[in-house]
């Protein structure tokens, strides 16, 4: 399988995921329920535009071996990496700021607030 082949189809289902979180951002109804689309879509859209980096610059540095491309991968794995972790953490942190500030999840159980009570 071709090099650009591969490339070409992470690209097109990073973009995909990626605008479906956009979507979900548009048409959800709350705070909890867009942060869970946005998360869970773009982080998703972010490996496979990753992938797509990866491929890409293994395939050029098999071909030609040129050491800048290696520079290239290692970066894009750390951003993988930090995008990972940074996109889940954030979210819980404004999730966990909007449940304090008092805004309720609509259409859904509140488990917080029920643990809370306790």
């Amino acid at each position: 399988m071709d090099g650009g082949l591969i490339t070409t189809v992470c690209i097109g289902i990073g973009l995909l995921a990626s605008t479906l979180g956009v979507v979900g951002i548009l048409r959800f109804p709350d705070v909890y329920t867009r942060l869970h689309a946005e998360t869970k879509l773009t982080t998703f859209g972010s490996i496979f535009l990753c992938l797509a980096i990866i491929v890409h610059v293994l395939s050029k540095y098999l071909a030609g071996g040129d050491g800048q491309y290696v520079v290239l991968g290692v970066h894009t794995l750390v951003a993988l990496a930090a995008l990972a972790f940074t996109n889940a953490i954030g979210a819980h942190a404004i999730s966990r700021a909007a449940h304090r500030a008092g805004i309720k999840p609509e259409g859904v159980i509140d488990r917080l607030s029920e643990v809370k009570q306790k």
